[in-house]
């Protein structure tokens, strides 16, 4: 029977899944992308989960592509063409509209670096390392890596790490805004956990049109983002709830005593 490439666990409004082949640090197969996509188009119709989790099993995030399958096959270089032109996420991020958070336990490299970048947030464990590794094959990736590492880092930074293939540790990253903190192995996953729950408990409706007006107005110009920004107010805004508003106001200040 073989193994599932991506473990899939569920506590709550919490869905965790877990690249699972540890003994090639997690290498992106054809096998595991497309187990990705059904997990997530799995946890798209399951309206009690409010946000997913990424990690990988044993002492790696992801490696990149699976080498041995690569020299197989090219097609794992090539992005479908029902992808092109409609600017989404890759790796089934596109099929699922609330946040992920990426657990980043070790290497985060090439076609892992683009996997973490498609979350929506990183935590990494000081053993994490990230590159990109295309410049040393001759391959132009196809999972985002150009679009995505120089809005987080600056165009000199992605330069630097795309065209000298440099892997760089957790505090680099850390520094350059590649990931919004680093904690100790251990913490990996109290610390995102924490996090996942404290976003869990924004209404699931409202954490969908947020997590998607941020995505768009991120893509667009100034000018769109905040043209954007006006029309889905003032079209959401309408039905806003005073009454609820007022009851978490005073249970807020409650709690700040």
């Amino acid at each position: 029977m073989c193994e599932d490439t991506v473990l899939l666990s569920i506590d709550g409004p919490i869905a965790i899944l877990t690249l699972n082949r540890p003994k090639s640090l997690n290498a992106m197969s054809g096998s595991m992308a497309k187990r990705l996509e059904e997990r997530f188009a799995e946890l798209q119709d399951i309206d009690d989960v409010r946000v997913a989790v990424i990690t990988g099993a044993g002492k790696g995030f992801c490696a990149g592509a699976d080498l041995d399958e690569l020299a197989s096959s090219a097609d794992m270089l090539q992005a479908p063409d029902e992808e092109i032109g409609t600017g989404h996420k890759r790796f089934g991020m596109a099929f699922f509209d609330r946040p992920v958070i990426a657990a980043i336990n070790g290497v985060a490299i090439t076609a892992g670096l683009e996997l973490a970048l498609c979350c929506d947030m990183r935590i990494a464990s000081t053993l994490a390392r990230f590159g990109d590794t295309h410049s040393r094959v001759g391959v132009i990736p196809g999972g985002g890596m150009t679009a995505m590492l120089p809005r987080l880092i600056g165009l000199g930074r992605a330069k630097e790490m795309c065209l000298s293939a440099r892997i760089i540790d957790a505090a680099t990253a850390d520094r350059w805004g590649l990931v919004n903190r680093v904690v100790d192995p251990e913490e990996l996953m109290p610390a995102t956990i924490a996090l996942a729950r404290k976003i869990a408990t924004v209404e699931v409706g409202y954490l969908r049109s947020y997590n998607r007006l941020i995505d768009e107005n991120y893509s667009g110009t100034y000018r769109e983002a905040v043209d954007n920004e006006h029309i889905c107010s003032r079209d959401k805004n309408q039905a806003f709830d005073r009454v609820g508003f007022e009851a978490a106001s005073i249970l807020t200040s409650r709690r700040s005593r």
